[in-house]
């Protein structure tokens, strides 16, 4: 299969000119998250991922999640890069989002992104809706990778059908 990359428009990235291994930065967009009328988490103080063919997935703060929502489930994987990824349910009032998010525990977090550690990044699916500076966050394809898609980037993205070998 034959992959061409979208140009990106003034203001877009590429996620083709991302780096592998990825890189981590932080981004100061607020993003709120939201399900059952409960706001999940609402912040701005965010690390974003950037992977080749990957849009970005964006890791918050623990401690900015609304107290009690967060609960540790049992999946577990690993990242060539990050290490042992533990994941986490949503548990709101009438309704649980089971291993809807992940994070990096301290001892687990590779050495080579710090900056992750004590954050859990979301997977946009499963949610109401999951805003990004504003913007309704669309969530990647497929159901394996939590890439937040948004205006400014620009694919095409892993994790759709055909994709799995990119």
């Amino acid at each position: 299969m034959r992959i061409t990359r979208e140009q990106p428009g003034p203001g877009q990235e590429s996620v083709w000119d991302y780096p592998r291994p990825p890189r981590a930065e932080r981004d100061t967009r607020r993003a709120v998250v939201t399900h059952a009328g409960t706001v999940v988490v609402d912040t701005d103080d965010l690390v974003r991922v950037l992977e080749t063919s990957h849009p970005p997935t964006f890791y918050l703060p623990r401690t900015a999640f609304t107290e009690g929502v967060l609960r540790p489930a049992q999946r577990r994987t690993v990242c060539e890069w990050k290490g042992t990824a533990r994941y986490v349910d949503i548990v709101l009032p009438g309704t649980t989002l089971e291993a809807v998010g992940w994070w990096y525990p301290e001892g687990d977090v590779s050495a080579t992104y710090p900056e992750l550690a004590d954050r859990v990044s979301l997977y946009p699916a499963p949610f109401d809706e999951i805003t990004l500076g504003g913007e309704r966050v669309v969530p990647q394809p497929g159901g394996f990778y939590g890439g937040w898609i948004t205006h400014d980037v620009v694919g095409p993205f892993k994790g759709g059908p055909g994709s799995w070998g990119w």
